[in-house]
């Protein structure tokens, strides 16, 4: 099923952000979002994850299908590895947790508490979760953040995998992961016109 964005315009805190902006996301596709810091791109995140209603505009295929991952990785910090990703992986119906593991470089961590983990442990954590939620379109806001070069080909290569299986992935980042399965849409053009305010008429 495609994602399919049409004429959707967003706001932050009540102030338009982006207009008109549309596009369409195939399975097997990546789109990434570019554009300078406070362009939009975490709010058209949010709003297609569901987090906060669009101004205007259709969303067609996102709602139950969508796995969001933004800033905060998540995490329950008195809970080991293995006990977070099974606390996931319980809540959305899945029984297996050691691919997510393999595929973040974790299996060294299991017993390890999540409040006791480095920075970019804790991020390769919180990004594991997307494998145990078996849902198929991943929404990500700046997913590298804390992660070193490694950890960054880790991550690449797991969209890679999510990709190959028919998955689809929407994300805002600066970093080149290297996936010729991603496409590029540019905010900028989207940027919401600035509101004139009206002229009260005892200042005329």
């Amino acid at each position: 099923m495609e994602l399919t964005v049409e004429n959707l315009s967003v706001s932050r805190g009540g102030v338009p952000v982006l207009e008109d902006v549309g596009f369409t996301l195939a399975s097997g596709r990546a789109l990434v979002l570019r554009g300078p810091n406070g362009s939009g791109k975490t709010t058209l995140l949010r709003t297609i994850a569901g987090l906060q209603p669009p101004l205007a505009g259709q969303i067609t295929g996102a709602g139950e299908r969508v796995a969001y991952a933004a800033h905060s990785d998540g995490l329950k910090a008195m809970l080991s590895v293995t006990e977070n990703l099974h606390f996931w992986a319980q809540v959305f119906g899945v029984d297996d947790i050691t691919p997510a593991l393999r595929a973040f470089d974790l299996e060294g961590l299991t017993d390890r508490l999540a409040g006791m983990l480095s920075a970019g442990q804790k991020r390769r954590l919180g990004l594991a979760r997307l494998m145990v939620t078996g849902r198929p379109l991943w929404v990500l806001d700046e997913p590298t953040v804390s992660l070193d070069t490694a950890s960054v080909q880790l991550f690449a290569d797991a969209v890679h995998t999510h990709l190959e299986a028919g998955g689809s992935a929407l994300m805002a980042t600066h970093i080149d992961l290297g996936l010729a399965e991603a496409d590029v849409l540019d905010v900028t053009p989207f940027r919401a016109k600035p509101r004139v305010a009206a002229q009260d008429e005892a200042f005329w």
